[in-house]
């Protein structure tokens, strides 16, 4: 089909015109301009914090194109953000999760405006109204809390201001895609501002049919999302900041292939990755023997409010921020199921669910520039959550015709009480110290249940049941050391850091359940497989930030060494006669690593944009199933080495300023593990390209760009899981955009 192709005339246009990278620094006289972060949870400059980061500005996410989270990782050193069929897959310096059940934990936190978002389904939504994005990269449990292990991705929107301004763009492009989003702020009076922001998001599957079957396959998108906004000013020394957002998306979660797409000889567990032109990577062929495929759909609900109230109060500010979000979630899928070597079956499944979370935070901060400065706080948070997943067609093997489990609820708990500490020993010479002590509960009262059909029949049907509890806590610290080396004759304006700090990732527990009153001692687990324990770190970070050749080109260095125990792995197996989804600690693990990144300002109209990053992540004592051993063998999407290289050319023309530029990516191989199958499939050095091109007439207040994004149609399987499918990245994807501002 000639969408899959694109527009070759608009790729040639683009590849020519050699576009920019999206970066969010921009020109201010010749030099790079600072960049100011709150990634400390105090307003600082990027260049004077002591965290290994990036930072991408709304305006350099609208003229790349990108409008999810998943789009982004080409951006980010030693990040990946994947589109899994479950949700977003961050992973950072080698560091990842595959656990999106209402049970599971991600490595890496997920934030919206202060709000951490529990559920990976929540987190791909619209970029909407974007202010900026802060990437954190490594543990961060002393601030941000549990589950923070690999980092934080935090998104934060534009707040209401006092001027009166609108923005609208359209958008076209290839895959039937059609987008457009519009932002109107209004100052009603000098106490009050309300901003309101809303998107829309429709492309046609990135897939293809290959069953024989009438029915669309996935990788679609039907997103719409709004937020509205109110800044409400308390008097001279207090405000409040409201918001409140709904999000939805109609889609089909159909959004696999086979491995055998990849790789030869998946079936039998020797996979070998092969060359293949992007139309048959995403092309499904399966064509199961023991049913007829239906057309898969889903129906993604989420919405939220949330308030944060800030008092000067003088030589202090209290801070508070609170907000409850909910999400629904109703799909049909068809699965691929291998159940064993060349023994695949097509497993339907329906699954209805929803999710409600509260979290509340006071937080206290001292106010001036004095030599001490000082933050501390408590943190509450509840999440509530009901699902029912039903499995058919497994009767060809000898299982039960239907397979559900249901649940409700699961419930999430966690309190904190935290502060950090920093003292300026010298005028260039800082000290930081940091606690936090976190407790969480965690529970379920669900079950597996075996069914003759779709509805549980006591007659005919019974049930084990899931249920278990578990309490885990732990003492987060970190300790830094910083400092401004001054300009001179050999060295230009420096900050160098240092920091030791470790992390904590709760504990929790598989299906099963432990025998007593409700639990009868068939159908009872021990222990060691109902319970996985909480995972934990120990790292060491090395860095400097440097501005040279009079402020026109950077320079970020990080090393860092991290210690990793009980690293929490999950994945699919066949227990006791039915599917189940299991968690295990992986022993230890060593992440070793070194990033460079950087620009340059070479004139006022050009700008280049570079980074490395080594990376040395593996397992030192892990065996996936008490037997065969993997130590030494990799983490998950941790390639040993990463370039990328970005240009941007400014080109005045007669009263007419044109933006181009290109932006490349090469990643070495990098594996993705499946440790229930003892299978690690090998993903080969890659290389990406994407490209912009931007026009707009002198004052005008409008702009017309293009952007094309994987230039070369390479596609890489962005997750694979224990059944043998796999969830191809993105295509070539192009399209035109409009945008017009009134300010």
């Amino acid at each position: 089909m000639q969408h899959h192709r694109g527009n070759p005339t608009l790729l040639a246009v683009l590849a020519a015109a050699a576009c920019a990278n999206a970066a969010h620094a921009q020109v201010a006289d010749g030099q790079l301009q600072e960049v100011v972060v709150t990634a400390q949870r105090t307003t600082s400059l990027e260049s004077k914090t002591p965290v290994a980061m990036s930072v991408l500005s709304g305006e350099a996410l609208r003229e790349a194109g990108f409008g999810t989270p998943a789009e982004l990782a080409k951006r980010l050193p030693n990040v990946h953000l994947d589109g899994a069929a479950d949700g977003l897959r961050i992973t950072i310096r080698g560091m990842s999760n595959s656990d999106a059940t209402d049970k599971g934990d991600p490595s890496a936190a997920f934030m919206l405006d202060g709000i951490y978002i529990a559920r990976p389904q929540n987190q791909n939504g619209l970029l909407l109204d974007v202010d900026r994005i802060e990437v954190l990269r490594g543990p961060q449990g002393t601030l941000y809390g549990r589950n923070t292990t690999a980092g934080v991705v935090h998104v934060i929107s534009r707040a209401p201001t006092r001027a009166l301004e609108g923005a609208f763009g359209v958008e076209a492009g290839n895959f039937r895609s059609r987008k457009a989003n519009g932002m109107l702020n209004v100052p009603i009076t000098g106490w009050l501002a309300l901003r309101a922001a809303v998107a829309v998001d429709r492309h046609n599957a990135y897939l293809r049919n290959g069953q024989g079957t009438p029915h669309t396959p996935g990788q679609d998108a039907g997103r719409r999302a709004a937020r509205l906004s109110a800044r409400v000013a308390l008097g001279p020394a207090a405000s409040l900041l409201l918001r409140a957002d709904h999000a939805r998306n109609d889609y089909n979660p159909d959004s696999f292939v086979s491995d055998n797409n990849f790789f030869r000889h998946a079936d039998s567990g020797k996979p070998e990755w092969y060359g293949a032109a992007a139309r048959d990577r995403l092309t499904n062929r399966f064509v199961p023997r023991n049913v007829v495929p239906e057309q898969g759909w889903g129906r993604n609900r989420s919405a939220g409010a949330g308030a944060e109230f800030t008092w000067n109060l003088g030589p202090a500010t209290l801070h508070y921020l609170g907000a409850h979000r909910k999400f629904d979630l109703d799909f049909l899928t068809n699965y691929i199921y291998r159940v064993a070597p060349q023994a695949t079956l097509g497993v339907r499944q329906n699954f209805t669910g929803g999710q409600r979370q509260d979290s509340h935070e006071l937080r206290v901060a001292t106010s001036g520039d004095g030599a001490l400065s000082a933050q501390a706080g408590l943190y509450w948070f509840d999440e509530r959550s009901h699902s029912n997943y039903v499995f058919r067609d497994l009767a060809p093997i000898g299982l039960t015709p239907y397979y559900a489990f249901p649940t409700d609820p699961t419930v999430a708990k966690s309190r904190a009480a935290f502060g950090q500490l920093a003292y300026r020993v010298t005028g260039r010479l800082r000290a930081t110290a940091g606690l936090r002590h976190t407790e969480d509960e965690k529970s379920r009262v669900g079950a597996t249940s075996f069914q003759q059909g779709p509805a549980f029949n006591p007659a005919t049907d019974f049930q084990l049941p899931n249920a278990a509890r578990i309490e885990t806590d732990k003492r987060t610290w970190r300790l830094g050391l910083d400092y401004d080396l001054a300009p001179s004759a050999f060295l230009p304006a420096t900050f160098v850091y240092g920091t030791l700090s470790t992390g904590y990732k709760a504990g929790g527990f598989n299906d099963g359940c432990l025998a007593g009153p409700a639990c009868p001692a068939a159908a009872a687990v021990a222990p060691g497989y109902l319970f996985y324990r909480p995972e934990t770190l120990k790292a060491l970070e090395l860095g400097a930030k440097t501005r040279f050749w009079h402020r026109r080109a950077s320079l970020d260095a990080a090393a860092f060494m991290y210690d990793y125990t009980n690293l929490q792995l999950s994945g699919n197996a066949i227990i006791a006669g039915a599917p189940r989804f299991i968690t295990t600690n992986a022993g230890i693990a060593s992440v070793r690593g070194l990033e460079l990144d950087g620009k340059v300002q070479a004139s006022a109209d050009d700008r280049f944009s570079y980074g490395l990053t080594l990376l040395d992540a593996h397992y030192v004592s892990y065996t996936p199933d008490g037997v065969h051993s993997w130590n030494g063998r990799k983490l998950d999407r941790s390639p040993s080495h990463v370039l990328t290289a970005g240009y941007q050319r400014r080109v005045r023309l007669a009263g007419h300023e044109v933006r181009a530029g290109v932006d490349a990516r090469r990643s070495a191989a990098y594996m993705i593990g499946v440790p229930s199958k003892l299978v690690q499939y090998r993903v080969p050095a890659m290389a990406t390209v994407d490209a912009t091109l931007a026009w707009r007439p002198d004052d005008a207040p409008w702009t017309l760009a293009a952007y094309a994004h994987n230039l070369g149609n390479r596609i890489a399987p962005a997750t694979i899981d224990s059944f043998g499918m796999a969830v191809p990245g993105a295509p070539r994807v192009v399209g035109v955009r409009f945008d017009y501002r009134y300010q």
